[in-house]
This record gives C-alpha cells, sequence and structure tokens, in this order.
C-alpha cells in the first residue's frame, strides 16, 4: 500500500473544511466514524461511537497527526471536502480488502457549493450567512439582504445544527429516485422547509416532503408558504399522528411531538422500515403517570426529580427498542441546555444489527420497565411488530 501520508497531511493546511474517517478496520474498534471538521483556530474531532458522540478541538497539526495515524490502521475510507481557489473538490481515499488504496477526486458544481464553508470560515455552516432561502427571511431568521437577525442567531444556530445531524447520515439514504420524507408534529414547519431547501438546492434530489399535524390554521399557512417559494414536492396535511395511513418513508422526522405521539411517529418509521429517524421528544408525560420503585424511590419521590427521570427513561426506551427492532441508534445534544431543557434528539440509522445487539437492547427495556413499573406506548406498538418477526423465523 503506497503511502499519503504527506499528502493527507498537506490538506489540513490548504483548503480542507472536512474530513470523514469511516468503515472501521475491524469490529473491535470503539468508534464507528470520525470527523474533522474546520474552525477558527483549527479543527474539532467529532468520535462518534454506536450511541454516543465525543468532541475535542485540536490544531491543524494535531489534527493530521491524527488522521495519518487513524488511515489504513483504524480506518478504512476518508472522505474530504476541499474549499482552494473559489472552488469545491471532495477527495475520497479507499483501501480495498487486497490492501490497495484507491484515490478519487472531483470538483463539485457551482450550486453545490452553498453546502460548504462560506469566506467566513469562523462559521462552518450548511447554510451560511448570505445565502438566499426564502423561508428564513419570512420567518425573521434572515435579513431580506441574507444577514443573520441578531436576536434569531440561537435559531439560526439551531437549524445549522439539524442539518449537520442530518448530513452526518445522508450516505445512508437511497441513493437513487425520488425521497420520500415524512414530518410528525410539523407545527409551523420551520425546519421543514429548511429541509426541502437542504435536499433540493445543496444535494439537487427530488423528494416528497410530508408535513403532518392537528391544526388546521398552521397548515393552511404552510400550504400557501410552499406554493409560495415554489416547493412543489412540499405538502402539509391536517391529521392524527397515530392514525397515519402514508405509505413510503425514507426518513421520518418528528420535532417536538407530543408525548405519545412521538411513539406513534417512531412507530410508523418502524413499519415502513425508514432508512433514517430524526427525533426530537417533547412533553413526556406517560411514564411521569406510571412510574414509581421501591427500590429507587430516591428517583420518584420528588416532583421535578420523578419529571426528568420519567422523560430521560422515556428516551432511553425509545433509542433502546429502535435498536431492538433493527438500527444503530444515538441520542445527541439538539442545543444548549441553557435555549431549552428538550435538547435531546434520536437519531436512528435502519443497517445490519447482530441478533445479539438486538436482544440485548430489548433485555435492557424489559429490565428497566420491571425496575420502575411501566409499559411505554411505543413498547406496546412494537409488540405485535415483534410477533410478526419471530413468526417469520426473523431476528
Amino acid at each position: 500500500m503506497n503511502d499519503y501520508s504527506e499528502e493527507i497531511r498537506a490538506y489540513f493546511h490548504d483548503g480542507l473544511s472536512r474530513m470523514v474517517c469511516s468503515n472501521p478496520a475491524d469490529r473491535s474498534e470503539p468508534y464507528r466514524r470520525i470527523i474533522f471538521v474546520r474552525k477558527d483556530k483549527g479543527f474539532q474531532q467529532e468520535c462518534h461511537t454506536e450511541k454516543q458522540v465525543f468532541h475535542k478541538n485540536m490544531t491543524a497539526d494535531e489534527a493530521a497527526d491524527e488522521a495519518v495515524k487513524l488511515f489504513g490502521t483504524h480506518m478504512r475510507q476518508l472522505n474530504l471536502t476541499i474549499d482552494a481557489q473559489g472552488e469545491t473538490v471532495n477527495v475520497e481515499y479507499k483501501i480495498s480488502k487486497g490492501g490497495k488504496v484507491f484515490v478519487t477526486k472531483h470538483k463539485e458544481a457551482a450550486p453545490a457549493k452553498e453546502k460548504q464553508l462560506s469566506h467566513n470560515r469562523k462559521k462552518n455552516y450548511l447554510i451560511s450567512e448570505g445565502t438566499d432561502v426564502p423561508p428564513l427571511v419570512d420567518m425573521g431568521v434572515f435579513t431580506k439582504e441574507g444577514k443573520v437577525v441578531n436576536s434569531m442567531q440561537d435559531k439560526f444556530r439551531q437549524i445549522n445544527r439539524f442539518l449537520e445531524m442530518v448530513d452526518d447520515c445522508y450516505e445512508d439514504l437511497p441513493k437513487e429516485g425520488t425521497l420520500h420524507i415524512v414530518d410528525f408534529g410539523c407545527g409551523k414547519s420551520y425546519l421543514t422547509f429548511v429541509l426541502y431547501y437542504y435536499f433540493t438546492e445543496i444535494w439537487k434530489r427530488e423528494v416528497e416532503v410530508t408535513g403532518l399535524d392537528l391544526k388546521e390554521d398552521v397548515i393552511a399557512e404552510c400550504n400557501l408558504a410552499a406554493e409560495k417559494y415554489g416547493y412543489r414536492n412540499l405538502h402539509f396535511q391536517v391529521g392524527d399522528v397515530s392514525l397515519y395511513q402514508g405509505a413510503e418513508a425514507d426518513m421520518v422526522v418528528t420535532l417536538h411531538a407530543c408525548d405519545t405521539a412521538t411513539d406513534y411517529a417512531l412507530y410508523h418509521a418502524v413499519q415502513r422500515n425508514a432508512k433514517v429517524i430524526l427525533s426530537v421528544p417533547c412533553c413526556q408525560h406517560e411514564l411521569n403517570r406510571q412510574i414509581r420503585s421501591q427500590e429507587l424511590s430516591v428517583l420518584t419521590n420528588y416532583g421535578i426529580i420523578k419529571e426528568r427521570t420519567a422523560a430521560l427513561l422515556t428516551d432511553a426506551i425509545r433509542a433502546d427498542l429502535l435498536t431492538a427492532h433493527g438500527y444503530k441508534t444515538q441520542v445527541l445534544e439538539f442545543i444548549d441546555m441553557a435555549h431549552t431543557p428538550k435538547n435531546l434528539l434520536i437519531r436512528a440509522v435502519r443497517c445490519f444489527r447482530p441478533p445479539v445487539v438486538k436482544r440485548q437492547a430489548l433485555a435492557e427495556v424489559e429490565r428497566a420497565m420491571e425496575a420502575f413499573d411501566v409499559k411505554p406506548t411505543l413498547w406496546k406498538l412494537l409488540q405485535g411488530n415483534s410477533e410478526e418477526k419471530n413468526n417469520d423465523g426473523q431476528e
């Protein structure tokens, strides 16, 4: 295998904006993916395990040393995004089973450059300041000149944080054909509009996006807005999440769907074999009404502690149930706790899960349910799903 160390190292000092190290050399590797993202004074390293992400700030030299050490020893693939001389170049290094390194390079078409860094490298955003996104102007996030409104800086960062989480699992979505996306409990839908923009303008993909919510006036306004922006494949409809009858769903999004509405959304995603699930739960009342424990009463004796324990237990059970049904699941921080206590995002990607992993996840759920005497809605909904799979002889 040729030594590409110096070539890779040089990119960290010559326009590299992002590097994704993936395809672990073997199953013993602790991280599934390691990402380097350029920041104002160096790089931020993101180390992704099955359920967690660890961050570390590094200088360019430290990041380069780490990347060189990873490639070929721990990771078998590198994907680099290079911004230089007004052009964006994507470079891929991939090691074959025979140990040969294949290197491919291609320039991005001009419209796709919106996905990359703006001239201000301090803000490594997928939608950068100055980008023409009409919905964000109407929502008051951008001025007509494309500047971020000062009072909306937190919202601007939240939008980009969400897109980063989508971007990280883009490769897990179908590569060809129309992508079908459902947003359960879409509300006023500012992130639904942004999601549509991301897929159609940044990735140039054909998408069919459906937003579902109970509020008729809100849905009417959203449909008028989609028509105004020319978003012909973005539609909103009035409906109860629990009664949803739609067919396809490559991606399911549920952001702040209240209480058990999140459970029904996750259930529909599993039933439709959605490739990617992004869920920010809200108002987890169900287990707060059920939870009790003699052995762990210290967590249930005090109102606010009981409420927070119930919320965390709800999301932990949801995450494990998704794992038990064939998803690689992570629970991530969506936005800083200073902005809202509803700051967790469950991200699940459908992939091969060894039977032992699925059984362990389900066993964890059952032990937690017994310890706290609870029966969450998602568990009850998925019982039939599990029984059908068992009857078919599948894991």
